[in-house]
């Protein structure tokens, strides 16, 4: 039996670097998108994160990108 793997959700997490402590190390905020258009393409989405980014006080430390699946049998 086969499974089919549809893509069903995706989220957009932007990682910013607001800061240092006292001994030097980066403190990191993270801000989530959620209800992302799964079939959209990752360089569009990459686009849209680095225009966010742009929106931001804070200085873009790291992009991630996270999709659901929903798993059926044929």
């Amino acid at each position: 039996m086969a499974v089919n793997a549809t893509p069903v959700d995706s989220a957009l997490r932007l990682t910013v670097q607001t800061g240092t402590d006292a001994a030097g190390n980066p403190i990191y905020a993270r801000y989530r998108f959620s209800r992302i258009k799964a079939t959209a393409a990752d360089q569009d989405v990459y686009d849209v994160a680095l225009v966010l980014a742009g929106l931001q006080a804070y200085p873009l430390a790291g992009v991630e990108r996270s999709i659901e699946f929903g798993l059926s049998a044929s």
